[in-house]
């Protein structure tokens, strides 16, 4: 029998999203002008300056790097640059990785239960791997096997899900998707996986899927 795996999404679910929104992007944005300047080579600002007209430079990278910042925009070379950048905060304990209390004790008892244990989130890998390497719980990165961020398609889309499962060498049956959006759930549905929405901020109507307020 396979072993059953436990994939959890990140803001909402295991971390609380006021600690991205109040704490990672602000800390970015703030901090981005100065970056770029002191890093002009880097590839991703290569990659900014591709999509700006000719003979643009530091400063129109940095412009539209502020403006893609405000209006939200996930493109890959921001959400890079975003990384080192709390790279940086992470490495001189600027802030650490929020994670909610019941998550360390949780994955440790589902560990020794024999389950396998992976992260889905929008955010990248890298960064995933940093918010739980640095977390208020100590270093979480042994007790995960696996990470996922959008490279495997969008969490909305049940395509998502069938390839994490066969990345993971498992039927999406033997998956159990946890998540504070109803939507992801649905597409993770869809695919085969058991699902469980996570309501951290008490409960609210039902929404179709097995909930909890914590783990």
């Amino acid at each position: 029998m396979k072993t059953p795996v436990l994939l959890f999404d990140v803001e909402g679910t295991t971390t609380d999203i006021a600690f991205v929104h109040r704490v990672l992007f602000p800390y970015a944005r703030e901090r981005i002008a100065d970056f770029v300047r002191a890093h002009p080579a880097q590839p991703a600002v290569a990659r900014v300056l591709e999509e700006l007209p000719p003979g643009s430079g530091t400063e129109d990278v940095i412009r539209e790097l502020l403006r893609w910042i405000d209006e939200d925009r996930k493109h890959g070379a921001l959400k890079e640059l975003q990384v080192l950048i709390w790279d940086e905060g992470y490495a001189t304990a600027a802030f650490k990785g929020h994670v909610y209390e019941d998550v360390r004790p949780a994955w440790e008892r589902w560990r020794a239960e024999g389950k396998r244990l992976a992260i889905y989130s929008s955010g990248s890998v890298r960064a995933q791997k940093a918010i739980y390497r640095h977390s208020t719980a100590g270093d979480l990165t042994p007790l995960l096997e696996a990470h996922f961020d959008t490279a495997v398609g969008a969490k909305r889309e049940p395509e998502s899900y069938h390839r994490i499962a066969q990345a993971l060498g498992v039927p999406p049956s033997h998956v159990t998707f946890f998540s504070d959006i109803r939507e992801e759930l649905d597409a993770a549905r869809t695919a085969g996986m058991a699902t469980v929405q996570v309501f951290r901020d008490g409960p609210t109507q039902d929404q179709g899927h097995p909930s909890v307020e914590s783990f």
